[in-house]
């Protein structure tokens, strides 16, 4: 067997496949030579690809067959003709399976790139071009680009993407994902930190439980590592001292404790909130866009049914 695989040339092998195949649809009798021939290869095929493999393969193939058989009269059977192209699609799998090059891996396996030991540069089929930051992992599927061009990120890198009106470009990330025409922004990810820093053009950026945030340049979206929270914020430099000064533009939070609330607002208005204990797990959903911290916390204590007191940047809530 290993003799015949290593010596017969490809276009011999072909005619050795699909005169199998024709005999089959024909009804006549396969040797046992000839099936064992088979069933190593069958064997030979399958090892590397799981169910979902499998499935993908033999439903590509049979879509592209379905041009090559007649069709039916209405009121002819159509099971020997599912038959027939079952038969073919498996003898086409094995087929463009010899030789170790699996059709899997051929026409349907992801690209995948890595940058393990540093910052490497992937450059895609749409002239895009994505920087892996180190630890980074990329995954970009055969068909890219498609209408919509889709890929995967684990890690953080940054995105220079080809302009293209007609087919967004994007990303998914660890449980959010960024979409854009063409621009230049970075992810980050950090555990449960997750951030994307604009730099050119515009993107969205979609984080389960929040509304989608549209940035522009100098803008980043950030969900401070809390499920369901959301924040747009302004990052401007100061001419003076060349110092990055960052401002709360919105916020957002769905179904979050009031401690992850005030710990949020606390850290991002620079002040000091104290609330009775019994507050601190209550459920908030809530959206602050632009307002100040009084606005802010009169809105906040409303929610909760509590009075505000204000004293220089520490706000106490009471009964």
């Amino acid at each position: 067997m290993k003799y015949f695989m290593k010596n017969q040339k490809y276009r011999n092998t072909e005619a050795f496949v699909f005169k199998l195949w024709q005999r089959e649809v024909s009804g006549e009798k396969i040797s046992e030579k000839e099936a064992e021939i088979l069933n190593q290869w069958k064997i030979l095929t399958e090892k590397d690809l799981d169910k979902i493999h499998m499935e993908e393969s033999k439903d590509r193939v049979l879509s592209a067959l379905e041009l090559y058989f007649i069709k039916p009269v209405k009121t002819a059977p159509i099971y020997p003709l599912k038959k027939y192209a079952y038969t073919a699609a498996a003898a086409i799998i094995i087929l463009l399976s010899l030789g170790g090059i699996l059709t899997y891996n051929t026409f349907f396996k992801p690209a995948t790139y890595t940058a393990d030991s540093g910052i490497r540069k992937v450059y895609l089929a749409d002239g895009s071009v994505v920087t892996l930051l180190k630890g980074a992992e990329l995954t970009v599927d055969q068909s890219f680009p498609a209408s919509t061009r889709m890929v995967d990120l684990k890690g953080d890198a940054i995105f220079s993407v080809a302009k293209s009106k007609k087919h967004p470009f994007i990303v998914h990330a660890d449980g959010f994902s960024t979409k854009v025409l063409g621009t230049v922004f970075k992810i980050s990810q950090s555990g449960k930190d997750k951030s994307v820093q604009l730099y050119e053009g515009k993107v969205a950026v979609s984080y389960a439980g929040t509304p989608v945030s549209y940035l522009k340049p100098n803008q980043k979206w950030t969900n401070f590592g809390i499920a369901h929270t959301a924040a747009v914020i302004s990052l401007a430099t100061e001419k003076k001292s060349g110092k990055q000064k960052a401002e709360l533009l919105s916020l957002s939070f769905n179904d979050v404790s009031f401690k992850e609330v005030a710990d949020v607002m606390q850290t991002n208005y620079k002040i000091r909130i104290l609330y009775p204990k019994e507050t601190a797990d209550k459920r908030i959903t809530a959206d602050f866009t632009g307002g100040t911290a009084d606005e802010n916390m009169e809105a906040l204590a409303f929610i909760l049914g509590l009075d505000v007191h204000r004293e220089d940047h520490i706000y106490t809530l009471k009964k």
